[in-house]
């Protein structure tokens, strides 16, 4: 069983609050890992806020960024939200 300490949660619960994040995370799990641009592609907003959803994200541990060359990859990390 994965125990998480108070902080942990808020920090979880905070990034999923945000209907974009969510959005973000489930394009993640259904396509595998995105560029930040592939990511940001269906939003009406700017690559900043995009990158500060992103950084929200990765603070929760739930999306796991990686740069390769001069593109940054994004990976959904469901082992963050596992309770059993």
């Amino acid at each position: 069983m994965t125990k998480y300490n108070s902080k942990d949660l808020d920090t979880i619960y905070h990034a999923l609050a945000n209907s974009a994040r969510r959005k973000m995370l489930t394009r993640l799990a259904a396509e595998g890992p995105l560029s930040v641009l592939q990511l940001a592609e269906p939003f009406e907003m700017s690559l900043a806020a995009v990158s500060k959803h992103i950084k929200v994200l990765e603070k929760s541990g739930l999306l796991r960024k990686e740069k390769k060359s001069t593109t940054h990859l994004c990976h959904f990390n469901p082992g963050v939200i596992e309770i059993a």
